[in-house]
């Protein structure tokens, strides 16, 4: 099961979000840099950047702070937040993203969404946002009511093998994750899940570790290594 530190971007620093609520933010860096540094040095295999800020408008605004990290650190990042068309996929890959995360216009456009999986397959992957079950879109802030297991039957169909859940009301509230959810979804889409949101202990990575074998690829952590709660070298020896 794959540890994947967060970096979340907004008006170029590292900042969480409570609920995905904008005016719940705390900055930890002024620095997205330094912090992907920090994260490569304590073991990091793989890094999940998020831009907030194109989240919320729908188009990438962060681009040079990833250009800045894959150039200067070397560990392979998965980038999401704003991505809404082809041309900034193609961009991303060629800038030097392992993988690029669709949210919003995955889940508001299915045409567009098996033309991207022709295009570049397992290059993409989408992040099913959810909350109570249903879909949230453009910066966690719209719903066309979408329910999470129809979505993900969807996915599986297209071909992709495995997604990003998050579940919302988790989400950097360091109330643990949601592993009924979890597992049901592992049982009824028959993909691969990378879990987020939610994770406060290291109980929290041994109980995901336990789904492995059901189809946890990798856990996402943001709040709980930038408060502290365990290093992201405890968390790679627990795993």
């Amino acid at each position: 099961m794959l540890i994947i530190p967060a970096i979340d971007l907004k008006a170029g620093k590292v900042v969480r979000l409570a609920q995905g609520e904008f005016d719940k933010q705390k900055i930890y860096s002024r620095s997205a840099l330094k912090v992907a540094k920090h994260w490569a040095r304590c073991g990091a295999e793989f890094m999940h950047i998020v831009d907030l800020d194109g989240a919320s408008c729908g188009k990438s605004k962060n681009l040079a702070i990833l250009r800045a990290i894959i150039e200067k650190v070397g560990v392979p990042v998965e980038f999401g937040g704003g991505v809404r068309d082809l041309k900034t996929i193609k961009q991303l890959i060629n800038l030097g993203a392992q993988r690029v995360v669709l949210g919003t216009k995955a889940a508001t456009d299915l045409k567009f969404l098996k033309n991207v999986f022709e295009l570049f397959g397992q290059k993409v992957i989408v992040s099913v946002d959810a909350k109570a079950g249903v879909v949230l879109t453009e910066g966690w802030r719209k719903s066309k009511g979408l329910k999470v297991l129809d979505f993900a039957k969807q996915l599986k169909a297209i071909g992709f093998q495995q997604l990003i859940y998050t579940d919302i009301n988790r989400d950097g509230m360091l109330c643990g994750p949601n592993i009924a959810g979890i597992k049901q979804l592992l049982l009824k889409s028959g993909l691969r899940i990378v879990a987020s949101g939610g994770v406060s202990s290291l109980a929290d990575l041994i109980a995901l570790k336990k789904l492995e074998k059901k189809g946890v690829a990798g856990v996402i952590i943001g709040k709980a290594l930038y408060e502290g709660k365990f290093t992201l070298e405890e968390a790679l020896l627990t795993v």
